[in-house]
C-alpha cells in the first residue's frame, strides 16, 4: 500500500463525479472525511481491476496489514470515525470475489455481492456523515446496493470486456460473454438483455426507496447533499431505461444540465419530504456484519 494517497478531494473529483457534485452540499468536515473514504475505496477498487495479475493475495495481507497495525494510517482513519474494520473487510472480500470468474446465480447472489462492493461503502459512511441510530443500518446498506446496481446495469457491456458479468444468470438465459462483448447481436439478445437491464434497475428503484426512508437518521446538514448524491446516480438508471429494448454498448452519462435539473428536482422533493412517507420495506435477508 505504498502508492496509497489518501486525499479529500482530487479522486472524488476526478472518478467520483456524481457525488463530487452532492458534495458541495455536504458540511466541510464531512466532505473531506467522504473524500477520504472514497479516496482509501477507489485505491483498493483500481488495483482490483486495473492490475493484470490476480490481486486476491495483495488485498488478503493489506486487510490483515490494516487490522493488526494501529499505525497504519486506514487503521486509525476508520478507528477515528467509528468505522468498524469488520465492515471494510466485507468490503475487500468482495473485490476478492471479482478476482475470480465466480457466477452470479440469481438475485440473491446480487444482492450479496452488491452489498460486499457498495452495501459497505453505505454503512461506512453513515458514519462519516454522524449518524448515531442502530436502525439506519439497513437504509445504509440499501442505498449502496441500488448504487450498485445502477453501476451495473450501466456497465454490461464494459464488465463484460473485464471478462465479468454481474446480471444474474437465471435473468439472461444462452448469454454469455462472447454474446455481451459482441456489437452485431440478434434482436432477440438485444431484447433478453435489456429486459434484464430493466428488471435490474426496477429492483434497484426497491432499494432507493429503502434508502431515503433512512434519511431521517442523517444530520440535517448532511441530509440534502446524501440525497441529491443518490439521485443523480438513480438518474442514470432512468435515462438507460428510456432506450427502449436496445443493448446500449456506450455508457450513460448525466451531463451538467440533467444533474442541475435532478438537483433542483430534489431540492425541492427535498422541501416536502415529510409528505413523502418514505418507509422501509424488507425485501432481503439479514447481511453480513449488518447489525453490529
Amino acid at each position: 500500500m505504498k502508492d496509497l494517497k489518501l486525499n479529500s478531494i482530487q479522486d472524488l473529483k476526478k472518478e467520483g463525479k456524481s457525488f463530487y457534485w452532492a458534495s458541495f452540499f455536504l458540511p466541510k468536515k464531512t466532505k473531506r472525511n467522504a473524500g477520504i473514504l472514497y479516496s482509501i475505496c477507489r485505491y483498493f477498487d483500481d488495483r482490483a481491476d486495473k492490475e493484470k495479475n490476480n490481486q486476491a493475495k495483495f488485498l488478503n495481507q493489506s486487510i490483515e496489514e490494516i487490522k493488526n497495525n494501529q499505525k497504519n494510517e486506514i487503521n486509525i482513519f476508520l478507528k477515528k470515525n467509528n468505522i468498524n474494520i469488520l465492515v471494510f473487510g466485507d468490503l475487500i472480500k468482495g473485490l476478492i470475489k471479482d478476482q475470480s470468474q465466480f457466477k452470479i446465480n440469481n438475485k440473491e447472489d446480487l444482492i450479496l455481492y452488491s452489498y460486499h462492493v457498495a452495501g459497505t461503502v453505505g454503512l461506512m459512511m453513515s458514519q462519516i456523515i454522524g449518524v448515531t441510530k442502530k436502525e439506519s443500518a439497513s437504509s445504509a446498506i440499501d442505498l449502496g446496493i441500488a448504487m450498485q446496481m445502477t453501476n451495473i446495469a450501466r456497465d454490461v457491456y464494459e464488465d463484460a470486456k473485464m471478462n465479468r458479468i454481474y446480471l444474474p444468470s437465471d435473468w439472461i438465459p444462452n448469454i454469455n460473454l462472447k454474446t455481451l462483448n459482441n456489437n452485431y447481436i440478434s434482436q432477440n439478445d438485444h431484447k433478453i438483455i435489456s429486459e434484464a437491464v430493466h428488471k435490474l434497475i426496477n429492483l434497484s428503484e426497491l432499494f432507493y426507496k429503502n434508502g431515503f426512508a433512512g434519511l431521517k437518521y442523517i444530520p440535517f446538514k448532511a441530509r440534502l447533499g446524501i440525497y441529491i448524491a443518490a439521485n443523480v446516480y438513480r438518474g442514470i438508471g432512468i435515462k438507460i431505461k428510456k432506450n427502449g429494448n436496445q443493448y446500449v454498448t456506450q455508457r450513460i452519462y448525466i451531463n451538467f444540465f440533467e444533474k442541475l435539473l435532478i438537483t433542483l428536482k430534489s431540492i425541492l422533493l427535498f422541501i416536502f419530504m415529510p409528505l413523502l412517507n418514505y418507509k422501509y420495506i424488507k425485501i432481503r435477508k439479514d447481511l453480513p456484519n449488518e447489525n453490529l
